[in-house]
């Protein structure tokens, strides 16, 4: 057995997946210091089932986990595998390789696997026992084993000898012995424990079994006595039903004869009713007829009376004109003197507009002066401007001479625009290269974001990474949970489907018949299956059904008769059978305002559900019950009706006519309504239960999808980000060549502007000889502002003449507006005149019409006349007619009365039907109620025997015992039963049972009290052979491995002594071991006297000593050669080699003697920062050469 070969991926440094192939000899792994060689042992000590973060060099398990770098990010797992070589077989496993693995998460989560499959550390370790491989044995060695076991106490040196003398699994064994002692030992405590408190039981428990004992068999005879009491009573109450429901229907027969006999009276009278209303009609009519007649005869009094007025103010009318005429001829007389007044006033207004002629002539005449005057100043001024014009002209010549020298400066500004033209396409160049700058610098940072958006997103990748891996354990942790609720709904379903089946709850009766429900397709079911109601009103529709619970239905009394047969036939006991045929009921006789109550819910028949053909069933089982949400109001509401109705609650109690209550708990647990309905909720729930579980499955699916596809783009950004670190190093160098060409730039642009300031110097020359031409012309223009000045006075003496010329044209303007004023004034006068004249006409027309109108008035007085004799005329005619209609009126009025007596007749002959009817109803009404109230006592027998027995009228029946005694009697007897069962007090009924459960309980725990004592002393015959083996075994393999380091000591020395000594005065499996060393030339001493050096090769010494007397088949040593000089490392490896015809060695080593004599070398190097690669180099063919 050998170990073939490591296996590590996303392990610590080791980042990539690299495997290490082991043959047999020496394997050396090389590298420097911080390249992960150690890594490796820690990686083997972890598959091995390492538990301490500290042991692996790490804070918490989590930092095995590659932790990224610059350049990678973090691995989300840690993967390391051995295989080993089983062809010996030396593993008690089936298999010729045993593959052994881990992987850890960084949610946390990890798993064991052997070969592939999932398992247990345990598992693992109990394989790997007595081998001397796994982390606590001595197939790994590293420095920290080394210190160990140097500077360790001796107690802690204990566990390497132990795995050295095979006593480990028999150590484990005793470990296990003694917790299963402590257990036993805990056992016996509770047991006596609990055996003490049964004895404290059974006393008591005892006297109250025998007192229940007496309990039950009083209560067996007061069942039968109960029994036959209800069966007796029942028969009566039945026949005295019957007779009740004979007498019900002669009363029915004679109220529907009444009814029908009232019926036709009520139509006779409808008829007389509506011939009555006819002539009522008819007589309005007449009277309405006779009072507009009177009404016409009225209104053509008034019209009458309206024209002998209109007579008398025609006649008013005519003084009225005379009047007029008189004020016309006064209206003139005034009218003429206002004419003459107006034409005095226009001769007036005509002598002030000569007047103001004469006043505009003299306004003219100055307006001619002013205008001479004016015209003088305008010649002087413009002489003036003429002497302006000429010095202007003197002036061209200096003009001239400033436009050449204005020419010398335009070239010597064309000469700057060239060296301008040079600076802008200097700063041309320098802004295109500038923006390549710009743009390099731009690419440089886009790229540089580019990679830091990579490692953004990489992180968040791998932060998605983990958020599914959380929610993928979340939606396992549900589906778990889920996959759980349905099976329990799923199997709470199968439970009620077997028994509803098998009718479980019914009786022995009711389950025979069920099954020849095939044969015989007249039975419809039991009536719990027929019928279905709401989960709040179960208990209260089950308490009303009661026995009728079970009761059968068939579709008509022949398969009911089969159906008795059958169990008579079969000794199946009785059952209750409801042909439908059969079953017809009427409405209960209640009053409507009951549902109005405070409380009541409805009638029971109400409240459920079934086919319609089972509605008369319904009716005829709960059309009786009154259901109401609490006692309170069911009280309240039975006192109110006299306790003449049947109430039940919700909560199951129930009241009963003639006031008797049940209620309480019920002892029947089978809830037969409920069944049915928590069967279709199961249904419903579980297939929501599976609906999730496909909703679960898709989702972790689809995470598992998701998360394949990160980890896909983890990789792609990985290589692209290789990518851009390659255009990052070229986008460099270009930016800096950009950055030498502006410099460049630069300096040709200082140049441009030197010579830009010679030009500058030529340009102030040019410009002193113009200063001196515009000095001359400045000179000129000093004249001609003189002569400016001389205009500008004649300017202003012109400016107050023209003034002067505006004010008298202002003041003819005013005369002008005065003499059309008055013109304007002398027109209105005249226009009055024409005015009066106008008037005078106008009246003069007015007196003339007013005298026509004097003589029309006496034409119309004569039409008015005309009028009134025809109206007196028509007044006459409807006198006569108001006659007549009063004769008809009082003759309709005679025969209404005849009528009306005779409806009284009727209504009188209506009114003692209606009597006789309601006698008849309330005699119905009593009728009903009595057979309610028989019914009600019926079910209340009932209702007793069900609640008290659970039995039914059939099961009464069919159990009941004949006893030779009266009802009398039997009551007696049963009053008397009732007291002595209360002289018992208060019994319990299940002590009986409670007693043989706590006997069988007692011996049971007594039994097993004895057997613990046993396994007791059997554990402690087993731990004591165990520390006699131990002993036994120990001793001499320690014997043997000092014998053996002395031997190696001194082969590792070259002389000297090394010894090993158990601490005096303790157990020899608790005792520490001490070790003592003496190198040649010193003398003998303890470790903690040593060198560095010698410490490290005693301990050396003492490994191979272990090793040489019981081979692991591997062994890892951790650079446990690093305090030795080159000598020590010579014969440190030339032991090795010894040792390897039973052991496989693996070093980690930095010592070329330790180099030189390994077969194989694996090179650790870190060419990544951060991730450790692997090289390997075969020296096994190099030495065969050399030998």
């Amino acid at each position: 057995m050998y170990l073939k070969s490591l296996e590590v991926h996303g392990f610590k440094s080791f980042a990539n997946k690299l495997v290490f192939e082991f043959h047999n000899g020496i394997t050396a792994i090389v590298g420097p210091n911080g390249s992960g060689k150690s890594n490796v042992a820690d990686a083997v000590r972890w598959v091995l089932g390492e538990q301490s973060a500290k042991q692996l060099r790490g804070a918490k398990m989590e930092d095995v986990i590659f932790a990224g770098t610059q350049l990678r990010k973090p691995q989300g797992f840690a993967y390391v595998a051995i295989t080993i070589n089983n062809e010996d077989h030396k593993l008690k496993v089936p298999y010729e390789e045993v593959k052994i693995a881990r992987r850890v998460y960084r949610s946390g989560e990890s798993e064991y696997l052997l070969n592939g499959a999932s398992c247990r550390l345990r598992d693992i370790q109990e394989l790997l026992l007595d081998t001397g491989i796994g982390k606590e044995g001595y197939s790994i060695i590293g420095q920290g084993q080394i210190d160990k076991i140097l500077s360790g106490k001796p107690e802690e040196r204990r566990e390497l000898f132990d795995e050295a003398a095979g006593i480990v699994k028999f150590k484990k064994r005793k470990t296990v012995a003694e917790k299963n002692l402590e257990e036993e030992q805990q056992n016996l405590v509770r047991i006596e424990d609990i055996l003490s408190e049964l004895e404290k039981q059974v006393e008591p428990l005892e006297a109250q079994s025998e007192k229940a004992k007496e309990y039950l068999s009083y209560r067996d005879e007061l069942r039968n006595l109960d029994i036959n009491v209800f069966l007796q009573d029942y028969k009566e109450n039945s026949a005295s039903m019957e007779e009740l429901r004979e007498k019900e229907s002669i009363a029915d027969g004679d109220l529907a004869k009444t009814k029908e006999e009232y019926e036709t009276v009520k139509s006779e009278y409808i008829q007389l009713e509506e011939a009555l209303d006819k002539h009522t009609r008819n007589l309005e009519e007449c009277r309405e007829t006779l009072s507009a007649d009177k009404v016409k005869l009225n209104q053509q009094e008034g019209d009458i009376k309206v024209l002998e007025e209109q007579i008398n103010a025609v006649r008013q009318s005519e003084l009225y004109y005379r009047e007029q005429i008189e004020n016309y001829r006064a209206k003139v007389s005034e009218l003429e003197s206002e004419q003459e007044e107006h034409r005095a006033k226009t001769k007036e207004f005509e002598d002030k507009l000569q007047q103001m002629e004469q006043s505009r002539q003299d306004v003219t005449a100055k307006r001619e002066k002013t205008g001479n005057e004016i015209a003088l100043l305008e010649q002087e001024i413009a002489g003036h401007n003429e002497a302006i014009a000429q010095a202007k002209d003197a002036n061209t010549d200096v003009v001239t001479q400033e436009e050449r020298f204005q020419t010398l400066l335009e070239q010597n500004n064309i000469k700057k625009v060239e060296l301008t033209k040079r600076i802008l396409e200097n700063k041309t160049q320098t802004a295109g290269l500038q923006e390549i700058l710009d743009r390099e610098q731009s690419n440089l940072q886009e790229i540089s974001d580019k990679i830091q958006a990579l490692d953004d997103a990489g992180a968040e990748l791998a932060h998605s990474v983990k958020h599914m891996q959380g929610q993928t354990e979340q939606l396992n942790l549900e589906r778990r949970e889920t996959e759980r609720q349905y099976h329990m709904d799923h199997s709470r379903l199968r439970s009620l489907q077997n028994m509803t089946e098998r009718y479980e709850g019914f009786g022995q009766s009711i389950k025979r018949v069920m099954e020849q429900k095939p044969n015989y397709p007249g039975i419809v079911g039991v009536v719990a299956d027929i019928i279905r109601v709401n989960k709040k009103y179960e208990i209260a529709v089950e308490t009303a059904l009661g026995g009728s619970i079970q009761n059968i239905v068939t579709d008509n009394e022949q398969t009911a008769k089969s159906m008795i047969a059958h169990l008579k036939k079969n000794r199946y006991g009785r059952a209750t059978f409801l042909p439908l045929t059969n079953i017809h009921t009427k409405a209960a006789s209640r009053a409507q305002n009951i549902m109005a109550e405070p409380g009541v819910i409805g009638m029971a028949s109400t409240l459920v559900e079934a086919e319609d053909r089972f509605s008369e069933l319904v009716e005829y089982l709960l059309g009786r019950f009154v259901v109401v949400d609490h006692i309170d109001h069911a009280i309240a509401l039975a006192k109110k009706y006299h306790h003449t109705i049947r109430i039940v609650t919700t909560e199951g109690e129930l009241l009963n006519p003639g006031g008797s209550m049940s209620g309480g708990a019920f002892r029947n647990n089978n809830n037969l309504l409920g069944r049915r309905r928590e069967m279709e909720e199961l249904e419903q729930q579980t297939k929501k239960w599976k609906a999730r579980l496909t909703e679960i499955d898709a989702d972790i699916a689809k995470y598992e999808k998701d998360g394949a596809q990160i980890r896909q783009k983890i990789e792609t950004n990985h290589h692209l980000r290789e990518e851009l670190v390659l255009q990052q190093n070229t986008a460099k160098l270009q930016y800096d060549r950009a950055n030498r060409d502006m410099e460049q730039a630069k300096e040709q642009l200082d140049h441009i502007r030197f010579e830009s300031q010679g030009i500058e110097g030529q340009k102030k020359e040019l410009q002193d000889e113009l200063d001196k031409l515009q000095d001359q012309r400045k000179e000129n223009e000093d004249q001609n502002k003189i002569r400016e000045e001389r205009i500008a006075e004649c300017t202003d003496k012109l400016d107050q003449v023209r003034e002067q010329q505006r004010q008298l044209e202002t003041e003819d303007a005013q005369l002008q507006l005065d003499y059309t004023t008055l013109e304007q004034k002398k027109q209105f006068q005249q226009e009055n005149v024409n005015r009066v004249a106008g008037e005078l006409q106008n009246i003069c027309q007015q007196m003339e019409e007013a005298s026509g109108n004097n003589m029309q008035a006496d034409e119309r007085v004569r039409q008015k006349e005309a009028q009134i004799a025809d109206l007196r005329q028509q007044m006459d005619q409807l006198s006569v007619q108001i006659t007549t209609l009063t004769e008809m009126v009082e003759q309709k009025v005679q025969k209404r009365e005849e009528l009306t007596t005779r409806q009284k007749g009727f209504f009188e002959r209506r009114e003692s039907l209606s009597e006789q009817m309601n006698a008849l109803d309330k005699e119905v009404f009593r009728l009903r109620n009595s057979q309610e109230k028989l019914q009600e006592k019926m079910d209340s027998y009932t209702n007793y025997m069900w609640e008290q027995y659970e039995l039914t009228f059939s099961k009464a029946e069919e159990i009941r015992v004949a006893l030779n005694m009266s009802g009398a009697q039997m009551r007696a007897q049963i009053k008397t039963l009732k007291g002595k069962i209360k002289g018992l007090g208060d019994v319990n009924v299940n002590a009986i049972e409670q007693y043989r459960e706590l006997m069988e309980r007692y011996e049971l725990l007594n039994g097993q009290h004895d057997d613990l004592i046993k396994a007791a002393d059997v554990l402690r015959g087993i731990i004591e052979e165990l520390d006699t083996e131990m002993r036994k075994q120990f001793e001499e393999q320690f014997a043997e491995i000092q014998t053996r380091f002395d031997k190696v000591f001194k082969e590792l020395f070259g002389g000297g002594r090394g010894a090993l000594e158990l601490t005096e005065g303790e157990d020899v499996l608790e005792a520490g071991i001490k070790i003592v060393a003496q190198p040649p030339g010193k003398k003998l001493q303890n470790m903690m006297q040593m060198s560095g050096g010698e410490k490290a090769l005693t301990a050396i010494a003492l490994l191979f000593a272990i090793q040489s007397l019981k081979p692991s088949p591997f062994c890892l040593l951790d650079e446990i050669e690093a305090a030795l000089d080159d000598s020590n490392v010579g014969r440190y490896a030339n032991y090795l080699h010894k040792l390897t015809e039973n052991t496989q060695f693996i070093v980690i080593t930095h010592r070329r003697g330790t180099m030189n004599a390994a077969d194989i070398l694996y090179g650790i190097t870190m060419q990544e920062k951060g991730v450790s690669t692997l090289v390997s180099v075969s020296l096994l063919d190099e030495k065969e050469i050399a030998n």
